[in-house]
C-alpha cells in the first residue's frame, strides 16, 4: 500500500477511534462505580451481590463493553505500524482482536458466577473448610499481633457476643464465601478466559506499542510507557497506567497533543526516532561546518594576499 492510501485509510478512522479509546476508559473506570457492592471480607461483598444484583450485572456489562472497545485502538496502531515496517509480524494481530474479547466475556462470565456465588452463600449452602478450633486458633493470633483496641475495632461483636466470638464467626463466614465462590460452576471458565485474554491482551499492547516507537508512530517515552502498560494490566491496581496511555493515544489521533502529531503518521512511512548518538552527531555538525567554513575563508583570503 502506498504512504498517501495508508494516510488517507487512517485520517478516516482517526476520530471513531479516539471516541472508541474515550468511550472504553470512560466504561471501565464507570464499572467501579456502578456495582454499588461493599464489604471488608468476602461474606460481607456476597451479601453485597446479592442486595445489589442490579447493579452488579449492569457494572459486568459496561466493562464488557468497554474491554469490547479497547480492541479499536490497539488493532487501529498496530496496523498503522505495520503499514510501515514489514517487520511486524502480521500473524500477531490475532492476539489484538481475541484479548479484548476473552477479557468481556469473562466480565461477562463473572456477572454469573458471582450471583450464584451469592445465592448459594445467602442459602447457607456454602461450605468451610475452616474448624471451629482453627478459626479461634487464627483470631487469638490476630489479637496478639493487633493488640486489644486494634482487635475490637476490626471484629465489632453484637450484644452478648465476645470480640474474639465475632472474629470466629466472621472467618467461617469468609471462608465460606470464598469457597463459594471458587466452586461455581463457571469459576473454571472465567478463570480461563481472564488469564488468557490477560496475557494476550499484555503481548498485543507491549506488541503494538513497541513498534508504534520504532517506526516513529510514537515518541520514545510514550511509546516505552506502552509497553510498560501492557505488563502493569496483569498487575491490578496498576492497570490504571494503560488507561492514561489510552487517553494520550486519543489525543494523539484527533491532534490535541503539544507538538501535533509525529512526522511519521502524515509522512505514511516509517521514521524512526534518531538515536542519542545521531543526535549529538546532528548538534556537533553545525559546528563542525562553520569551523570548516571559516577555515576555507580564511585560506581564500591568504591566497588573495600572496597573489
Amino acid at each position: 500500500m502506498r504512504a498517501k492510501e495508508v494516510t488517507e485509510q487512517e485520517a478516516r478512522w482517526r476520530v471513531p477511534v479516539a471516541i472508541a479509546a474515550f468511550l472504553a476508559v470512560v466504561l471501565i473506570i464507570g464499572a467501579s462505580a456502578a456495582s454499588q457492592t461493599s464489604g471488608d471480607g468476602s461474606a460481607e461483598f456476597l451479601r453485597s451481590v446479592e442486595e445489589h444484583k442490579g447493579s452488579v450485572a449492569l457494572s459486568g456489562a459496561m466493562q464488557a463493553i468497554g474491554f469490547l472497545l479497547l480492541m479499536a485502538p490497539l488493532l487501529y496502531l498496530f496496523r498503522a505500524a505495520r503499514a510501515r515496517s514489514e517487520r511486524v509480524r502480521p500473524q500477531l494481530v490475532g492476539l489484538v482482536v481475541v484479548a479484548p474479547i476473552f477479557l468481556a466475556i469473562s466480565s461477562g462470565l463473572t456477572i454469573g458466577a458471582r450471583g450464584e456465588a451469592a445465592d448459594q452463600f445467602v442459602a447457607g449452602e456454602a461450605k468451610s473448610t475452616l474448624s471451629p478450633k482453627e478459626a479461634k486458633a487464627d483470631c487469638r493470633s490476630d489479637r496478639e499481633d493487633e493488640g486489644a483496641e486494634g482487635f475490637r475495632e476490626e471484629f465489632e461483636p453484637a450484644a452478648g457476643e465476645s470480640v474474639l466470638a465475632a472474629c470466629e464467626k466472621q472467618k467461617v463466614e469468609d471462608e465460606e464465601a470464598e469457597n463459594a465462590l471458587s466452586e461455581t460452576s463457571l469459576a473454571p471458565v472465567v478463570s480461563g478466559f481472564g488469564l488468557a485474554g490477560g496475557l494476550a491482551f499484555a503481548v498485543a499492547f507491549f506488541y503494538s506499542s513497541l513498534w508504534a516507537m520504532r517506526t516513529g508512530l510514537l515518541t520514545r517515552f510514550w511509546g516505552s510507557l506502552g509497553m510498560v502498560s501492557g505488563i502493569a494490566f496483569l498487575l491490578g491496581p496498576l492497570f490504571i497506567v494503560a488507561l492514561v496511555w489510552l487517553i494520550y493515544l486519543a489525543f494523539l489521533l484527533i491532534g490535541l497533543v503539544p507538538g501535533g502529531r509525529p512526522a511519521a503518521w502524515e509522512a505514511g512511512e516509517a521514521i524512526p526516532w534518531p538515536t542519542p548518538g545521531e543526535r549529538a552527531a546532528a548538534e556537533l555538525e553545525p559546528a563542525e561546518s562553520a569551523a570548516e567554513d571559516g577555515k576555507d575563508s580564511g585560506e581564500m583570503r591568504k591566497r588573495k594576499q600572496r597573489d
